[in-house]
């Protein structure tokens, strides 16, 4: 019973230690971009003759990438179900392509595999595929309406809410929050909160 009880708190303690480790990832990310953002505009500024325009017009469609992690936050059901409790934890890993029809309108087609870590193990637990339509406004933000499908039988919609927090020449950096709600596979209704960090190719 001691040894068990030993094990469940090192592994408690594995499970909060990387937890904190990515919430210092994601505040280093939020950091760094934004300063090489504002150097990279002094720069631009200071380079281009007067009188010429900054604004370049885009020409669509145009066909993005994207690579992040999301962090599941909380699941509320019939209980409260909170990630990196009781020893247990998951991350996904949504990569995806976006087609930008014009600067308010473009369609997502995301993959997110899941990885769970419990009972001193760790497996890839689910697959979604979550495609959805983007309103896209002004300063970066984006909603964007997912339906959602999963290999573990569960199905549903996700709004998701994204703001481009920086901008360089190569990629866009993203942070995003969303509330996905699923029904099916002989489980109670669900809504979670997950947060997610991530950027695009330009």
């Amino acid at each position: 019973m001691d040894k068990h009880l030993f094990s469940t708190k090192k592994q408690s303690s594995r499970l909060s230690k990387l937890m904190g480790a990515l919430i210092i990832m994601a505040m280093i990310s939020l950091l760094l971009p934004s300063a090489s953002l504002g150097q990279a505009a002094d720069t631009a500024k200071a380079t281009l003759p007067i009188g010429t325009s900054q604004v370049t017009k885009q020409t669509y469609p145009k066909t993005v990438g994207y690579l992040s992690f999301i962090v599941p936050i909380v699941t509320v059901s019939n209980t409260t179900a909170y990630n990196f409790s009781h020893a247990t934890g998951s991350i996904g890993f949504p990569v995806g392509i976006n087609v930008l029809y014009s600067d308010r309108f473009g369609f997502s087609y995301e993959f997110t595999p899941t990885i769970k870590s419990a009972g001193g193990t760790s497996k890839m637990s689910n697959l979604l595929f979550d495609p959805g339509t983007m309103f896209r406004f002004d300063h970066g933000f984006t909603i964007i309406t997912r339906l959602a499908f999963e290999t573990s039988g569960r199905y549903g919609f996700t709004p998701v809410f994204n703001k481009v927090y920086a901008r360089t020449k190569d990629v866009n950096y993203f942070i995003a929050l969303s509330l996905p709600a699923r029904f099916g596979n002989a489980a109670n209704a669900s809504v979670g909160l997950n947060v997610q960090f991530g950027f695009t190719f330009n």
